[in-house]
Protein backbone atom coordinates (compact mmCIF):
# COMPACT_ATOMS: atom_id res chain seq x y z
CA UNK A 1 0.00 0.00 0.00
CA UNK A 2 1.32 3.43 -0.89
CA UNK A 3 2.29 5.73 1.97
CA UNK A 4 -0.36 8.30 2.85
CA UNK A 5 0.43 12.01 3.03
CA UNK A 6 -2.51 12.83 5.32
CA UNK A 7 -5.67 14.78 4.57
CA UNK A 8 -4.24 16.16 1.34
CA UNK A 9 -4.11 12.86 -0.53
CA UNK A 10 -5.55 12.65 -4.04
CA UNK A 11 -9.25 11.82 -3.97
CA UNK A 12 -10.27 10.98 -7.51
CA UNK A 13 -8.79 12.73 -10.55
CA UNK A 14 -9.87 16.31 -9.89
CA UNK A 15 -9.41 17.15 -6.22
CA UNK A 16 -6.81 17.10 -3.49
CA UNK A 17 -8.06 17.43 0.05
CA UNK A 18 -10.55 16.15 2.61
CA UNK A 19 -13.75 17.44 0.99
CA UNK A 20 -14.92 19.16 -2.16
CA UNK A 21 -16.48 22.07 -0.27
CA UNK A 22 -13.48 22.75 1.96
CA UNK A 23 -10.79 22.32 -0.69
CA UNK A 24 -11.84 22.11 -4.35
CA UNK A 25 -14.46 24.84 -4.05
CA UNK A 26 -12.14 27.06 -2.04
CA UNK A 27 -9.33 26.61 -4.57
CA UNK A 28 -11.71 27.73 -7.32
CA UNK A 29 -12.74 30.85 -5.37
CA UNK A 30 -9.05 31.71 -5.01
CA UNK A 31 -8.47 31.18 -8.72
CA UNK A 32 -11.36 33.51 -9.60
CA UNK A 33 -9.71 36.17 -7.44
CA UNK A 34 -6.41 35.57 -9.23
CA UNK A 35 -8.04 35.93 -12.66
CA UNK A 36 -9.87 39.14 -11.76
CA UNK A 37 -6.73 40.63 -10.22
CA UNK A 38 -4.58 39.58 -13.16
CA UNK A 39 -2.08 37.44 -11.25
CA UNK A 40 -0.88 36.35 -7.83
CA UNK A 41 -1.64 38.97 -5.16
CA UNK A 42 1.11 40.64 -3.19
CA UNK A 43 -1.14 40.56 -0.12
CA UNK A 44 -4.51 39.04 0.71
CA UNK A 45 -6.79 39.51 3.72
CA UNK A 46 -8.98 36.41 3.98
CA UNK A 47 -12.08 36.07 6.17
CA UNK A 48 -13.71 32.68 6.72
CA UNK A 49 -17.35 32.72 7.84
CA UNK A 50 -19.64 30.32 9.70
CA UNK A 51 -18.60 26.66 9.34
CA UNK A 52 -15.45 27.70 7.51
CA UNK A 53 -14.50 29.84 10.52
CA UNK A 54 -14.51 26.77 12.75
CA UNK A 55 -12.83 24.30 10.41
CA UNK A 56 -10.63 26.18 7.93
CA UNK A 57 -7.36 25.07 9.54
CA UNK A 58 -8.29 21.47 10.30
CA UNK A 59 -9.88 20.87 6.90
CA UNK A 60 -7.18 22.67 4.96
CA UNK A 61 -9.27 25.54 3.59
CA UNK A 62 -6.42 27.90 4.48
CA UNK A 63 -4.10 25.98 2.18
CA UNK A 64 -6.78 25.71 -0.49
CA UNK A 65 -7.49 29.44 -0.70
CA UNK A 66 -3.78 30.29 -0.92
CA UNK A 67 -3.31 27.63 -3.59
CA UNK A 68 -6.11 29.18 -5.62
CA UNK A 69 -4.63 32.66 -5.24
CA UNK A 70 -1.41 31.20 -6.67
CA UNK A 71 -3.51 29.79 -9.56
CA UNK A 72 -3.07 26.11 -8.69
CA UNK A 73 -5.69 23.78 -10.12
CA UNK A 74 -7.78 21.59 -7.83
CA UNK A 75 -5.67 18.50 -8.60
CA UNK A 76 -2.31 20.18 -7.95
CA UNK A 77 -0.25 18.26 -5.39
CA UNK A 78 1.36 21.51 -4.23
CA UNK A 79 -1.86 22.45 -2.43
CA UNK A 80 -0.76 20.63 0.73
CA UNK A 81 2.37 22.84 0.89
CA UNK A 82 0.69 26.10 -0.11
CA UNK A 83 1.38 27.82 3.22
CA UNK A 84 5.12 27.50 2.62
CA UNK A 85 5.07 28.15 -1.12
CA UNK A 86 3.57 31.64 -0.74
CA UNK A 87 7.02 32.99 0.17
CA UNK A 88 8.38 31.92 -3.22
CA UNK A 89 5.85 34.07 -5.08
CA UNK A 90 5.86 37.02 -2.66
CA UNK A 91 2.32 36.50 -1.37
CA UNK A 92 1.70 37.71 2.18
CA UNK A 93 -1.63 36.95 3.83
CA UNK A 94 -3.72 37.30 6.95
CA UNK A 95 -6.57 35.04 8.08
CA UNK A 96 -9.60 36.05 10.13
CA UNK A 97 -12.67 34.09 11.16
CA UNK A 98 -16.23 35.20 11.87
CA UNK A 99 -18.26 32.34 13.28
CA UNK A 100 -21.75 33.84 13.16
CA UNK A 101 -22.79 35.61 9.97
CA UNK A 102 -26.42 34.62 9.58
CA UNK A 103 -26.94 36.25 6.19
CA UNK A 104 -24.07 34.33 4.59
CA UNK A 105 -23.90 30.79 3.23
CA UNK A 106 -22.34 28.36 5.76
CA UNK A 107 -19.20 27.99 3.63
CA UNK A 108 -18.37 31.60 2.76
CA UNK A 109 -15.04 33.35 2.34
CA UNK A 110 -14.20 36.98 1.62
CA UNK A 111 -10.91 37.97 0.01
CA UNK A 112 -9.40 41.44 -0.22
CA UNK A 113 -6.37 41.14 -2.49
CA UNK A 114 -3.81 43.64 -3.76
CA UNK A 115 -1.39 43.42 -6.68
CA UNK A 116 0.47 46.62 -7.48
CA UNK A 117 -2.14 49.34 -7.96
CA UNK A 118 -4.92 46.79 -8.49
CA UNK A 119 -7.34 45.77 -5.75
CA UNK A 120 -10.18 43.27 -5.72
CA UNK A 121 -12.74 42.20 -3.13
CA UNK A 122 -14.53 38.89 -3.61
CA UNK A 123 -17.21 37.14 -1.57
CA UNK A 124 -17.52 33.50 -2.57
CA UNK A 125 -19.53 30.48 -1.48
CA UNK A 126 -18.38 26.87 -1.66
CA UNK A 127 -21.62 24.96 -2.17
CA UNK A 128 -20.43 21.34 -2.20
CA UNK A 129 -19.19 19.05 -4.91
CA UNK A 130 -16.58 21.66 -5.85
CA UNK A 131 -19.34 24.03 -7.03
CA UNK A 132 -18.87 27.69 -6.16
CA UNK A 133 -20.87 30.87 -6.45
CA UNK A 134 -19.31 34.32 -6.46
CA UNK A 135 -21.77 36.58 -4.64
CA UNK A 136 -19.92 39.91 -4.70
CA UNK A 137 -17.22 41.51 -6.81
CA UNK A 138 -15.82 44.86 -5.66
CA UNK A 139 -18.99 45.70 -3.76
CA UNK A 140 -21.32 44.79 -6.64
CA UNK A 141 -23.83 41.97 -6.33
CA UNK A 142 -22.93 39.08 -8.56
CA UNK A 143 -24.15 35.54 -9.06
CA UNK A 144 -21.81 33.47 -11.18
CA UNK A 145 -20.18 30.06 -10.87
CA UNK A 146 -17.06 30.48 -13.05
CA UNK A 147 -17.90 27.12 -14.61
CA UNK A 148 -18.63 28.86 -17.92
CA UNK A 149 -16.90 31.65 -19.81
CA UNK A 150 -17.47 34.76 -17.70
CA UNK A 151 -17.28 38.43 -18.71
CA UNK A 152 -17.20 41.15 -16.04
CA UNK A 153 -17.71 44.72 -17.23
CA UNK A 154 -17.63 47.85 -15.08
CA UNK A 155 -18.99 50.85 -16.96
CA UNK A 156 -20.94 54.06 -16.59
CA UNK A 157 -24.67 53.49 -16.28
CA UNK A 158 -25.55 54.94 -19.67
CA UNK A 159 -28.73 54.40 -21.64
CA UNK A 160 -28.59 51.43 -24.00
CA UNK A 161 -25.39 49.98 -22.57
CA UNK A 162 -26.77 46.48 -21.94
CA UNK A 163 -28.19 46.32 -25.46
CA UNK A 164 -24.81 47.44 -26.80
CA UNK A 165 -22.89 44.72 -24.98
CA UNK A 166 -25.28 41.94 -25.93
CA UNK A 167 -25.25 43.03 -29.59
CA UNK A 168 -21.45 43.02 -29.68
CA UNK A 169 -21.37 39.53 -28.17
CA UNK A 170 -23.99 38.27 -30.62
CA UNK A 171 -21.70 39.35 -33.46
CA UNK A 172 -19.05 37.14 -31.85
CA UNK A 173 -21.60 34.29 -31.79
CA UNK A 174 -21.52 34.15 -27.97
CA UNK A 175 -24.63 32.60 -26.43
CA UNK A 176 -25.39 34.27 -23.07
CA UNK A 177 -26.49 31.83 -20.35
CA UNK A 178 -26.91 34.22 -17.40
CA UNK A 179 -26.71 37.96 -16.82
CA UNK A 180 -26.39 39.93 -13.58
CA UNK A 181 -26.54 43.73 -13.46
CA UNK A 182 -25.72 45.79 -10.38
CA UNK A 183 -25.10 49.50 -10.02
CA UNK A 184 -24.12 51.99 -7.33
CA UNK A 185 -27.03 54.23 -8.29
CA UNK A 186 -28.83 55.76 -11.26
CA UNK A 187 -26.34 57.13 -13.79
CA UNK A 188 -23.49 55.89 -11.58
CA UNK A 189 -20.99 53.06 -11.99
CA UNK A 190 -22.57 49.74 -12.97
CA UNK A 191 -21.32 46.17 -13.20
CA UNK A 192 -22.54 43.68 -15.78
CA UNK A 193 -21.62 40.01 -15.41
CA UNK A 194 -22.32 37.61 -18.26
CA UNK A 195 -21.86 33.83 -18.30
CA UNK A 196 -21.53 32.41 -21.81
CA UNK A 197 -21.37 29.01 -23.46
CA UNK A 198 -18.37 29.91 -25.60
CA UNK A 199 -15.31 32.12 -25.47
CA UNK A 200 -14.69 35.63 -26.78
CA UNK A 201 -12.22 36.73 -29.43
CA UNK A 202 -9.49 39.01 -28.17
CA UNK A 203 -10.37 41.63 -30.78
CA UNK A 204 -13.87 41.82 -29.27
CA UNK A 205 -12.46 42.33 -25.78
CA UNK A 206 -10.20 45.10 -27.06
CA UNK A 207 -13.14 46.77 -28.81
CA UNK A 208 -15.15 46.80 -25.57
CA UNK A 209 -12.22 48.17 -23.57
CA UNK A 210 -11.85 51.13 -25.93
CA UNK A 211 -15.31 52.54 -25.23
CA UNK A 212 -14.80 55.75 -23.23
CA UNK A 213 -17.57 54.91 -20.77
CA UNK A 214 -16.24 51.40 -20.10
CA UNK A 215 -13.86 51.33 -17.13
CA UNK A 216 -12.95 47.67 -16.81
CA UNK A 217 -13.36 44.48 -18.86
CA UNK A 218 -12.33 41.16 -17.30
CA UNK A 219 -12.66 37.85 -19.08
CA UNK A 220 -12.47 34.53 -17.20
CA UNK A 221 -12.68 31.31 -19.21
CA UNK A 222 -14.00 28.16 -17.52
CA UNK A 223 -12.05 28.19 -14.23
CA UNK A 224 -10.94 24.57 -14.67
CA UNK A 225 -9.51 25.08 -18.17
Amino acid sequence: MAESSGIFDMIGPVMIGPSSSHTAGVVRIGRVTNKILGGVPEHADIIFYNSFARTYEGHGSNRAILAGLMDYRTDDKRIKNALDLTEEVGLSYKFRSIGSASTFHPNSVRINAVRGDKKVEILGESRGGGVIRIKEVNGFDSNFTASMHTLIIEADDVKGSIAFFTEVLSQDECNIATMTVSRKGKNDLACLILEMDSGIDDITLQYLKKRKWVHKVIYIPDIDK
